[in-house]
């Protein structure tokens, strides 16, 4: 049960952060998106991968972990980076976003698949999830969007990542498709969190703080 309450409870989460700090992009926003990219990708490494591979042929697996990085690619193109923090949604527009809505969708229900088998990667998502939620809700709540339609899409989006761990953990057809798709999971959180990093040092200038975060989300990742 608990790995499908943490998600829905990181994305509630994310948005009592998007209450309290009025900043789209405050200081502290942008030191847990470095920790979630550095943890989420720790994680991976460490639990996600090595399975993989003992289980699935080594070139096929490349194959489908690029095939997830390029899934990821296109959905960005739609969502503009919003999984890692971009979004853009203007003040006076009024139109509902849908192509940021299906592309977050889809990119939350396949990151649920992984966590029926790997128990520890239910907190990489939870942390990936509380940062974004809190940069989703910002933007949303800056935007002429109806309180309707804002609840709407948070309720949606928090529900995807458990509709996916449940589709994976009920239906006997995709059990023998699960290495396949935690593998294409792997592509997207490679991308998510390798461009979140990259991204965490502004101008490549050094910075003592996120550099922190970083080691630190990595070794929180190692103990667990």
């Amino acid at each position: 049960m608990t790995n499908y309450l943490l998600p829905i409870l990181a994305v509630a989460f994310g948005i009592v952060l998007a209450f309290l700090f009025k900043q789209t992009k405050s200081f502290s926003t942008k030191l847990l998106l470095s920790f979630s990219g550095a943890f989420l990708l720790a994680l991976t490494l460490f639990d996600l991968l090595p399975e993989v591979y003992e289980h699935l042929e080594g070139k096929q697996t490349g194959l489908f972990i690029m095939s997830g990085i390029l899934l990821q690619i296109m959905l960005e193109f739609f969502s503009k980076g919003a999984e890692h923090g971009h979004i853009h949604i203007h003040k006076h527009e009024t139109a509902f976003p849908w192509l940021l809505f299906i592309s977050l969708c889809i990119h939350s229900f396949l990151e649920g698949f992984p966590i029926h088998q790997h128990n520890d990667m239910v907190y990489g998502v939870l942390v990936h999830k509380i940062p974004i939620a809190a940069l989703i809700t910002s933007y949303m709540l800056q935007s002429s969007f109806s309180k309707m339609q804002i609840v709407l899409f948070l309720v949606v989006f928090a529900s995807m990542t458990p509709l996916g761990t449940l589709i994976s953990n009920t239906v006997e057809l995709v059990a023998g498709y699960v290495y396949y798709i935690n593998a294409i999971v792997i592509g997207i959180f490679f991308h998510i969190s390798t461009i979140i990093l990259f991204e965490s040092s502004e101008g490549h200038k050094f910075n003592l703080s996120k550099l922190m975060v970083i080691v630190l989300g990595v070794v929180v990742a190692y103990l667990i």
